[in-house]
């Protein structure tokens, strides 16, 4: 059945759903563009869909609720972040049932890797706002990503630490495919740039304990401990890590800015405070765009946003920008091709989509966290411009 296609049973259904809601819509108005959004919003993952929900309605209350005379519908789903087949069934009833027009979200890689399929064969752009592993937009070429990856986010620590102080390290990263990105990109720039590894620990995915591989980084006596777990786990690593005295062991840590996400770090107070990182969101960036987001984002949310609602934010405008330039009613490859090439002035400051990957092009910012008015920030003070994905 051509993705477009209804059935009787779906138009009744339609019918009935409008009718429920007071309103019918004339054959004569233009169709709403229908962005599904798939997201993790119970479970372990779930402040990664809240603020990708959030940010997503920010930008439609910035920006208004139609584009180019077309109503734009948001259609939010929980996929629980942890089961891809869930994922895949989503996006799938998505595409098939509601007639989505975009797909959009996606929190973690295996979520975004079982979607990829269903967009390739229906031909509906894939916006991924969170997954960060480097060969996701390689699994469909109607995936774009406004995110980051795990590599372009991990070597400007790896190279950043041997210049200052860090000649030994031991790596301990989630193990699922991110996680061995961020691995890999960091052992090899930081050994290429003549630090070394002592060694390198994988966590599981689930795991909620990482005393005992604290412990083990703790044994092997490094000079700093880098880290990549996923957003929302920063604080059990934050606590465990300060309770284990791996700091009064002379241990420094660094890592993706995942360790300190915007979310949580106010609640990790002072034990975060000196951790190093790169990343390329931090809610304290110094910009008149970003001043004007976080006050409108904790205005309306009673949070601080973080990297992953910048991704939605960001999806947000490559939609409705892609829209004004491919008009009305483009199909899939027209509103993709739009996307190509793309560049704005982001929160997070100069953001380009790169033709060629569809992957953001994007300054990656060194960050110390520190105490500003009784409250830990991460505070940029050094930075990478125009950094693509490197691969691995």
């Amino acid at each position: 059945m051509h993705r477009h296609a209804m059935t009787r049973r779906g138009m009744l259904k339609a019918g009935a759903a409008a009718l429920a809601a007071g309103f019918v819509k004339p054959s004569f108005a233009a169709d709403p563009l229908k962005i599904g959004l798939i997201l993790p919003l119970t479970g372990p993952f779930a402040s990664t869909g809240r603020q990708i929900e959030a940010a997503c309605r920010l930008y439609m209350r910035n920006n208004g609720d139609s584009v180019v005379g077309r109503k734009v519908e948001l259609i939010v789903k929980d996929d629980t972040g942890v089961a891809p087949e869930t994922t895949k069934r989503i996006a799938q009833e998505l595409v098939v049932q509601e007639n989505v027009n975009v797909l959009a979200g996606f929190g973690l890689t295996p979520l975004a890797l079982a979607a990829a399929p269903i967009a390739t064969q229906s031909k509906t752009p894939m916006i991924v706002m969170a997954a960060a592993t480097s060969i996701i937009t390689s699994k469909s070429p109607y995936i774009v990503r406004t995110g980051f990856t795990l590599p372009q986010v991990t070597w400007p620590i790896a190279e950043w630490a041997p210049k200052n102080k860090i000649k030994t390290a031991v790596t301990l990263v989630t193990d699922y495919a991110p996680g061995l990105d961020a691995e890999k990109t960091f052992v090899s720039r930081f050994t290429g740039a003549g630090g070394k590894v002592l060694e390198s620990v994988r966590v599981p995915l689930r795991n909620p304990d990482y005393a005992p591989f604290l412990q083990r980084a703790k044994d092997a006596r490094p000079d700093a401990l880098f880290v990549f777990v996923p957003s929302g786990e920063g604080s059990a690593v934050m606590k465990q890590f300060s309770d284990r005295g791996l700091k009064e062991a002379g241990v420094r840590m660094i890592g993706t800015g995942d360790v300190v996400d915007d979310d949580l770090l106010e609640s990790m107070g002072d034990v975060a405070v000196g951790v190093v990182t790169s990343f390329h969101y931090s809610a304290a960036h110094d910009s008149p765009e970003n001043k004007a987001y976080v006050d409108a984002f904790m205005k309306t949310n009673k949070f601080r946003p973080n990297f992953h609602s910048v991704g939605g934010y960001d999806g947000m405008h490559a939609i409705y920008e892609a829209m004004k330039k491919a008009g009305a009613n483009p199909d899939g490859d027209k509103l993709v091709d739009a996307m190509k090439g793309m560049k704005w002035t982001s929160p997070r400051g100069p953001m380009t989509i790169d033709p060629a990957t569809r992957d953001p092009i994007q300054t990656v910012y060194i960050r110390r966290v520190e105490m500003v008015e009784g409250k830990p920030w991460s505070i940029e003070f050094e930075k990478f411009e125009n950094v693509k994905d490197p691969g691995i």
